[in-house]
């Protein structure tokens, strides 16, 4: 991966958080309008927008996304309280404030995406081969759900628009929005297929139309939008992989900083932090795939796709789409349509990445109840170490701070200073 990113070098582009906007001129680099009139240009952006969400060290979305997921939900636990930022989310409540670096971290980086991605489809245009700007469309597409996605995971609140005193809109609102751009996508990819000057230029990796589809059912999930999620998900390959692509150069940022030594943090347990109903079988060959079956004190216990520099991220799993799929038929009634996706995952013995869990089909009582905590404890057994479990632990009801059994130490993360101090119209940070 290193020529892709070697162009990055060359951007002038920088774009603060969404409070405000400005252009740091520098007279070696390129102008923005200069980037953004022609194709080549617009696809360096885009490789710009991976860089930034996956291989930029303590900085980058996909570090910090696992790191407050885990820790926030007791997924990980920190074997170093030097590492104060982390210590201080795996601890929550008012432990985390809004100076923290994983915070702020979440925030900018995402928003930096969001922001860049915008710019990117606001002048799509100017790439005078269709399929070079189908892909850009959907490239850059990607990218902003994926970082409209992080923010809702764990702030409350965030702006959609880049603009002086931006205002905040909900939860509901951004995943809406993110999804909608998602669907234009898909439709002018399937209208137009991807050049090949756009696949020789481009990171390469992601499936672009299985990925659409795939976060279209992600966020729709989200948003309680069940029957869309139950679509999209129903159209993604699940025999085709899509992942972030690393080497020894771009580096895989959890095998980096964390999971390949013992300094920062690992998962809890072998029962991956989980106990009572959801904890997993014993002969759960999941538990294979992202642990060490024997653990050594010199070594990490977590593995799964954090194993070395250059080891491939997925950006979706097979049985995200099948607990997806499982979910939505469940919150619509639909029990047995929600058994039967769910046994898909239980008795799958392997998948496009090597997952399966080799079990009995469920058995349990065929009540909505029953059924959706079922899947809980599938999914955050499934998709480990992914960030997911904060948003998945809110949207199913699980016990929070302050309650019996809590499962999390916070529900949202605060809002980071940076973007305080510069935009008035930041609400007040959540409580707890």
């Amino acid at each position: 991966m290193k020529k892709y990113w070697i162009y990055l070098s060359f951007l002038g582009l920088l774009l603060t958080g969404s409070a405000c906007r400005e252009e740091y001129l520098n007279p070696s680099t390129a102008a923005e309008q200069q980037v953004v009139n022609s194709s080549d240009g617009l696809i360096t952006l885009c490789n710009g927008l991976q860089q930034r969400y996956s291989t930029s060290g303590l900085l980058s979305v996909l570090y910090n996304r696992v790191a407050a997921g885990g820790l926030t939900t007791r997924e990980l636990t920190v074997l170093n309280v030097g590492n104060i930022e982390e210590f201080n989310v795996s601890v929550g409540a008012g432990n985390v404030t809004n100076a923290n670096a994983v915070v702020r971290n979440l925030w900018t980086q995402s928003q930096l995406i969001k922001a860049n991605a915008d710019l990117v489809l606001k002048n799509a245009g100017n790439a005078p081969e269709p399929g070079t700007q189908s892909g850009i469309v959907a490239y850059a597409s990607i990218f902003r759900a994926l970082a409209i996605g992080t923010l809702v995971e764990f702030f409350q609140q965030s702006p959609l628009s880049v603009a002086e005193n931006a205002p905040f809109v909900d939860r509901v609102a951004l995943l809406r929005d993110a999804v909608s751009q998602l669907e234009v996508a898909a439709v002018q990819l399937a209208a137009t297929p991807v050049s090949a000057d756009f696949n020789a230029k481009i990171v390469p990796g992601i499936d672009l139309a299985n990925t659409l589809q795939a976060l279209i059912a992600r966020y729709s999930l989200f948003a309680g939008d069940y029957d869309k999620a139950l679509a999209a998900a129903g159209r993604v390959d699940l025999t085709k992989r899509s992942v972030f692509t690393f080497d020894e150069t771009s580096r895989n940022p959890l095998f980096d900083i964390a999971f390949g030594n013992r300094n920062l943090f690992e998962p809890a347990n072998a029962a991956l932090g989980l106990t009572g109903e959801l904890a997993p079988a014993a002969d759960d060959k999941r538990l294979t795939f992202y642990l060490r079956s024997a653990p050594d004190p010199k070594l990490n216990l977590g593995t799964g796709f954090y194993t070395a520099n250059s080891a491939p991220i997925p950006v979706y799993l097979p049985g995200e789409m099948l607990l997806i799929r499982a979910e939505a038929f469940a919150r619509k009634g639909d029990i047995t349509s929600a058994i039967s996706e769910l046994n898909k995952v239980l008795t799958k013995k392997t998948d496009a990445f090597g997952i399966g869990a080799d079990l009995p089909p469920y058995s349990g009582p065929e009540t909505a109840a029953a059924v959706l905590t079922e899947i809980y404890r599938n999914r955050v057994i499934e998709l480990a170490f992914q960030g997911f479990r904060l948003e998945d632990n809110r949207r199913f009801g699980r016990p929070g701070p302050g309650q019996p059994g809590a499962e999390r130490n916070r529900n949202f993360l605060p809002y980071p200073r940076v973007e305080r101090e510069n935009n008035p119209a930041t609400p007040a940070d959540p409580e707890i």
